[in-house]
């Protein structure tokens, strides 16, 4: 669901990037006052693991493909604000390292699945949870509804900018954007369940509304293990992901307006199409090239996480100002 450069005008680019930083300035006051520091490394690792699994895309009916957004995964485990973090930190690697989605485009990518994936997701989970109950069934149950919501509801989004713009008409968008990313959206909420219910059977604590400290020493061991299964699905899965185009490019090009796409980017990626240059096998580059997605991709959420989050003293595990840190 990547826009690339060429299909929004000025106006919707200025106004869709205004609203994804209003909504990126109120994730990082949240994060702020609330993010626990010891639950730092588990923010880079979302947004490592993310950027891995928009690596793998999956068929789909009709020669689509579509891979998995993940917003919705890193609200579950880690709430809302840490979210539009890890997902801000993908699309922004993505985006200049990468050559997946346009630059001018950024803003309205990351309102789509930064913000609004997200934001609708976790909302949704929330009121399904409170209706459902809090059995790990019903957590589950939420979570895939979730997922299934978010992918659609962003996909509606990106159909009333490409409308905004005039790209093609909103009656011809809607339609087409919602049908294709409802297909999509159903292995969405199929991956995000699994690697809910894993996380679930592996580490119940991160589901907690509020995670016990005592576990928090383990945080750098589960980053460290996580970063192996994020890189073990580049090397081991992205080289056979599905090579058809996602439901955006399907989209442009059964509604003829794929020819907007700008043939020369904006701004040259050095990693342009998950691949690096003199590499003279396929395959390899894919996975160095996606090897050092999920490493810059790590470290600039961890970055921002820390920066934003206060110091813990270890010997009484406060913040720098006295107040015990939010789990």
């Amino acid at each position: 669901m990547h826009i690339p450069d060429g299909f929004l005008d000025a106006k919707t680019a200025v106004i869709s990037a205004g609203m994804a930083a209003v909504g990126i300035g109120i994730a990082l006051r949240s994060v702020r006052r609330a993010a626990s520091a010891r639950r730092v490394p588990l923010i880079g690792l979302a947004a490592a693991f993310v950027f891995a699994a928009q690596m793998l895309n999956f068929p789909v009916a009709g020669g689509t493909s579509g891979h998995l957004i993940g917003a919705v995964l890193v609200a579950v485990l880690l709430g809302p604000s840490a979210a539009v973090l890890a997902m801000t930190a993908v699309l922004v690697v993505q985006c200049f390292m990468f050559a997946d989605g346009g630059v001018t485009a950024l803003g309205a990518n990351v309102f789509n699945m930064a913000i609004v994936a997200p934001g609708v997701g976790y909302a949704i989970y929330a009121l399904v949870r409170r209706a459902a109950g809090d059995s790990l069934r019903s957590r589950l149950l939420a979570t895939a509804f979730a997922a299934w919501c978010s992918t659609v509801v962003a996909a509606i989004v990106c159909a009333g900018q490409l409308a905004l713009a005039g790209t093609v008409a909103w009656k011809v968008a809607f339609p087409a954007m919602a049908g294709i990313h409802m297909l999509i959206a159903i292995g969405e909420a199929v991956i995000t369940t699994l690697v809910v219910a894993a996380v679930a059977r592996a580490r119940p604590e991160l589901l907690a509304s509020r995670p016990p400290t005592s576990a928090s020493s383990h945080y750098t061991e589960l980053t460290a293990y996580g970063l192996l299964v994020s890189l073990g699905l580049v090397v081991f899965v992205a080289p056979f992901a599905s090579g058809w185009p996602d439901g955006l490019e399907k989209v442009a090009a059964a509604l003829g307006f794929e020819h907007r796409a700008t043939a020369t980017p904006i701004m040259a990626a050095p990693l342009s199409n998950y691949t690096i240059p003199g590499f003279q096998s396929a395959v390899s580059s894919t996975i160095v090239a996606g090897g050092v997605g999920i490493l810059v991709a790590f470290v600039l959420a961890y970055v921002l996480a820390r920066a934003l989050t206060p110091r813990v003293d270890a010997a009484h595990g406060r913040g720098a100002g006295g107040a015990s840190p939010c789990a």
